[in-house]
């Protein structure tokens, strides 16, 4: 199945990428090798990679990332999506992307549906994320593509569901700026909230970020980037900036990741 063209589908992310400096995805289609390659310039073992479904149809299938996962297991786990409008069909698909594909996790981005995560249509899908034993992934704080920010408010939104759900585990990506303090807030609160830096440079964590990363936050912080939104080596070159102590460091880079998706 070929790739639908970003800038037909995902109109809203252009200027995101423009702003970041790699407008120059928005045209081509990577190959395995080549993220892989990438990966290795940046010092990556292993990219979680999404699946991609919105309002205009699938840019990215679950299919597809199994398949990419299946070239090349020691670099990928996949992370799987569905048709948030269709609620019976997203519950099979998500249970077919897991016992099936083997795929690792749900990622839902309320932004692109206008919908936040406490919406009734998502409640199914939190519930088969608990007995499928994975974890729910979404985006918290503004967004960078051009779409209201509100759905991405970590309260009350994530922590209604967070409230209503105990036994999921979520984790909140794109670290919550400007409302980082109340995702931290989440992240205390709750055993099975996590945090995800994913679409922010390290230089750019805000500083309440890092100080609770470098203390009593250190288990539920995990490193991202929003591959190719960021390469890998332009966020792995600026970690150091962040003077973690070495048990802190392994924590973020890996090992909280590795327990939050059991890969």
């Amino acid at each position: 199945m070929p790739i639908p063209n970003p800038r037909q589908m995902l109109p809203e992310v252009v200027r995101l990428f423009e702003k970041s400096g790699t407008a120059q995805y928005l045209d081509r289609t990577l190959t395995v090798d080549e993220v892989v390659a990438a990966m290795d310039a940046g010092q990556m073992e292993k990219l979680m990679l999404c699946a991609w479904c919105g309002p205009r149809g699938w840019m990215f299938t679950n299919d597809q990332v199994a398949e990419i996962v299946r070239q090349r297991p020691d670099r990928f786990a996949g992370v799987a999506t569905v048709n948030l409008m269709k609620p019976l069909e997203a519950v099979r698909e998500l249970r077919r992307a897991v016992s099936e594909l083997g795929l690792k996790a749900l990622r839902v981005v309320p932004w692109l549906w206008n919908l936040p995560p406490n919406d009734k249509r998502y409640f199914p899908l939190y519930v088969a994320c608990i007995e499928l034993g994975i974890p729910f992934c979404t985006q918290v704080g503004h967004t960078g593509p051009l779409m209201p920010s509100e759905t991405g408010r970590p309260v009350p939104y994530l922590d209604e569901v967070a409230l209503t759900f105990p036994e999921l585990t979520i984790v909140g990506g794109h670290i919550g700026h400007p409302w980082t303090a109340e995702m931290i807030g989440l992240a205390w609160k709750h055993d099975n909230v996590y945090i995800d830096t994913s679409a922010y440079l390290p230089k750019y964590y805000p500083a309440e970020l890092v100080q609770y990363l470098k203390t009593y936050g250190q288990d539920k912080v995990l490193f991202g980037t929003n591959f190719p939104q960021l390469t890998f080596d332009r966020c792995r070159a600026q970690i150091a900036s962040l003077e973690l102590p070495a048990a802190i460091d392994e924590k973020f880079l890996r090992t909280n990741a590795q327990q939050v998706f059991k890969v």
